[in-house]
């Protein structure tokens, strides 16, 4: 399996899992809490048959990468992102995130800049700035994040048994949109990840990334499922196209927070019809 060292602990290297296929301009993807890059299971083909060269990556703490103790905030998660982009000499780069992952997104490009990268897109994402605060009346109250952490302190497996319902919406998507099997699948991959890595995780939900956003200076796609209980539409992928200039909202009619898998189709349909529109707007230029 590839790995890419990011730095050290201790005696030991931290290394980041990152699968890389196919050739053509780079789409690099990044995966939501609790998962990992196995997230975009049903994005990967389109995008490998429409000749891109798709890299996804594990998280540090979750997936295959290495069960680090520290470094669970923003700024070492766009770092890590930097590390990959750079590491790979990778130019002319799609990003693409889901919840978690599309704070990483915020902030690289916040901090990096968007001089290796040509758009981007977020899906299900926490920015702009979820945490409700005296100049953030729109977001959610702080003891939401409290009551998390203190259920995953208390039964972490049974937290992130819950917390995977919650992400398909199965109590109303099971057996049409979703399968038990596939909820399973995403408590496997979940109950592996780091525990120290989805305590702290919480907190980072958190962060405020509206002066990130402002800095954004290339095309972007926000996807949201208006039906999402994990990162309510209306705290977050609603209020983004006001932060960037010229962004895209798409709202996913009934779609949860997983709507890379519940909607797959439609999720794909715009994703590859949102790169196409930049194609054809570049060879025009």
């Amino acid at each position: 399996m590839p790995f890419l060292t990011v730095g050290k602990e201790n005696s030991g290297n931290i290394d980041l899992y990152y699968e890389d296929h196919g050739a053509g301009q780079p789409v690099v993807m990044i995966h939501g809490y609790p998962l990992s890059s196995r997230a975009w299971e049903r994005q990967l083909p389109p995008l490998l048959d429409a000749g891109y060269r798709v890299i996804t990556y594990d998280r540090r703490g979750f997936g295959n990468s290495s069960q680090v103790w520290s470094g669970f905030d923003y700024d070492t998660f766009a770092a890590d992102m930097n590390a990959v982009i750079t590491t790979l000499g990778l130019r002319d780069v799609v990003l693409v995130g889901h919840s978690m992952g599309s704070g990483e997104l915020a902030r690289y490009l916040g901090t990096y800049g968007t001089s290796r990268v040509s758009r981007a897109v977020f899906m299900s994402g926490i920015p702009p700035y979820l945490r409700k605060a005296p100049d953030n009346p729109e977001g959610v109250d702080g003891s939401i994040f409290e009551n998390i952490k203190k259920a995953v302190r208390a039964d972490r497996p049974a937290y992130l048994a819950q917390f995977c319902y919650d992400f398909f919406n199965f109590d109303v998507l099971n057996g049409r949109l979703v399968s038990e099997s596939v909820v399973r699948a995403n408590w496997d991959v979940s109950i592996a990840a780091s525990p120290k890595g989805i305590y702290d995780c919480v907190d980072t939900w958190g962060t405020d990334f509206r002066e990130d956003l402002k800095r954004i200076d290339i095309p972007v796609l926000v996807m949201h499922g208006d039906a999402d209980r994990i990162v309510p539409f209306a705290a977050a992928g609603k209020r983004m196209p006001a932060l960037i200039k010229g962004s895209r909202l798409v709202v996913i009619d009934g779609g949860p927070h997983g709507i890379a898998w519940t909607h797959a189709d439609r999720v794909n349909q715009e994703l590859m019809g949102f790169l196409g529109q930049v194609e054809k707007g570049k060879r025009a230029a």
